[in-house]
């Protein structure tokens, strides 16, 4: 495989592995402005470069008015800038250096429709501060995307690369590491994750388990845009299937929306 054909197979990969995400994300957008008539305030806490932001403010003025994205990389947000502006987009997204141990000084409470917080809460000093700031941050009806790491993928894949005693460790410890050289400080199953959320405030209206197999898919096997949709066509399938609703738990990431009442 050629450098660019590698490069193309990534790209794609990336997208099946977000594609539920973004739907699910969207799909609340468009919801929510038809809803309240209006465009949504969005805040994107840890939004770096704006895979998230840039793609929300391309939804078009009539449902996105703003995105303000708050991330501590100074680099990040400059990355930011240049993809809003070669978006098109730039007057509507807006960078801000801080974090979730600075968001309340940065910003004013009750000002955003909706709130997404991705891969921040794995690598927090304390979750559940993050979120009573978040939940602070939201207006009246507002929402919270969330989107974490799962502990039950991490087992899951441990185990299929042989390292059992990695696994049990994930599976049993508090925080769902692996090991003293796992890099990531935290993970979470959904009922610690649920508990977290109605702790500050919050309602749990949806969730759901994401790449539940596209981390899992060979990107040789996803070539062609038929592959790749059968694939997010599968995930989706397992992730709200009815009888099977455990299934999501498996996923790589587990995605929560919530509700300011």
């Amino acid at each position: 495989m050629s450098e660019e054909q590698q490069r193309r197979a990534r790209r794609a990969a990336t997208g099946v592995r977000t594609a539920a995400l973004w739907a699910a994300v969207k799909d609340l957008v468009t919801e929510r402005a038809a809803a309240l008539g209006r465009p949504l305030r969005v805040l994107d806490l840890g939004g770096g470069t704006g895979e998230l932001a840039v793609p929300l403010a391309e939804l078009g003025p009539d449902l996105v008015a703003d995105v303000t994205v708050v991330d501590p990389s100074p680099d990040a947000l400059a990355a930011l800038g240049r993809r809003a502006a070669e978006s098109g987009v730039q007057a509507r997204v807006h960078g801000s250096q801080g974090d979730a141990d600075t968001l309340a000084d940065l910003l004013p409470e009750r000002a955003f429709d909706l709130v997404c917080c991705h891969g921040v809460l794995e690598v927090v000093d304390d979750p559940t501060a993050t979120l009573r700031v978040l939940a602070d941050a939201l207006a009246d009806d507002g929402h919270l995307s969330l989107l974490v790491a799962g502990r039950l993928a991490t087992v899951w894949a441990r185990a299929l690369a042989g390292e059992f005693g990695q696994a049990h460790t994930a599976l049993t410890s508090p925080d769902g590491r692996w090991g003293a050289h796992d890099p990531l400080p935290r993970r979470f199953d959904l009922a610690q994750l649920r508990a977290l959320v109605e702790s500050a405030g919050l309602q749990v209206e949806h969730w759901h388990g994401v790449r539940l197999l596209a981390d899992l898919v060979p990107s040789t096997a996803i070539d062609t845009d038929v592959e790749r949709a059968a694939l997010v066509a599968l995930e989706e399938a397992l992730a709200g299937h009815p009888a099977y609703p455990f299934l999501g738990e498996l996923g790589a990431a587990l995605h929560l929306l919530a509700r300011r009442g």
